[in-house]
């Protein structure tokens, strides 16, 4: 299933390229990624250096070393094994100044549209941080959401905490409206733990309070489901 996501998304940054100068492209983090980043960065003629890279969010209150830090994770798994970027524009979750630094990084993505968004579902639907009931009507690129108790307790379960008080309660996320800028979505769902909400994402009713239900919008979306996540689904 990774392998399979990591190609499309491959083909369509190689398309990207071959029609302009640049490609701009999201990535994802947690233990759903795993998969798809080993393969993305084996995936052959794609001129890095000609990428810009952005991130769905990050905790706040955690520095850049912590083993859950999202830039830690995208560093060490993808940006440290690829050529040199054209440039990977972080989250600084730990800023001293949180509403400045949703501004720099709005400021980012606005001058970059993106071509490729590689994401997951959550076990509670949420897409990037957008626990339910998400905003589905703020056109703000970044914003600060509070996460509910099952998004922390999945963190808690995926290994990257210690305890749920461990898990910050504060997040800057990407918002549902910037996810859905994207030209091209990629969507890679693995795993049992997360099939309810795939099927409720696919077959359910349109809404907040399933975050991941807004990508039926969306017109050229890619979702790599395995057996295990598509249980649900006849």
């Amino acid at each position: 299933m990774g392998q399979a996501a990591a190609h499309q998304a491959a083909t369509l940054i190689r398309k990207t390229l071959a029609e302009k100068a640049t490609a701009n492209i999201i990535l994802a983090t947690g233990a759903s990624q795993f998969e798809m980043l080993r393969a993305l960065v084996q995936e052959k003629d794609i001129d890095w250096l000609k990428v810009r890279m952005f991130h769905l969010d990050e905790y706040i209150g955690i520095k850049d070393d912590h083993p859950a830090s999202f830039r830690k994770y995208l560093q060490e798994r993808f940006v440290n094994k690829v050529a040199p970027l054209k440039a990977a524009y972080f989250i600084q979750g730990e800023a001293p100044n949180l509403k400045q630094e949703c501004s720099r990084i709005n400021q980012l993505i606005q001058q970059h549209p993106i071509d490729v968004a590689m994401i997951g579902i959550g076990e509670n639907g949420h897409l990037a941080f957008n626990d339910p009931p998400a905003d589905f009507e703020t056109a703000v690129p970044y914003i600060i959401v509070e996460l509910d108790e099952a998004c922390r307790k999945q963190q808690l379960g995926e290994g990257w905490f210690p305890n749920l008080s461990a898990v910050p309660e504060k997040a800057i996320s990407m918002s549902i409206a910037q996810i859905l800028k994207a030209k091209h979505i990629i969507c890679s769902v693995p795993d049992e733990r997360k099939a309810q909400a795939v099927a409720a994402a696919i077959k359910g009713r349109l809404t907040p309070a399933l975050p991941a239900s807004i990508l039926r919008q969306h017109p050229n979306v890619f979702l790599y489901l395995d057996v295990a996540s598509a249980k649900d689904l006849k």
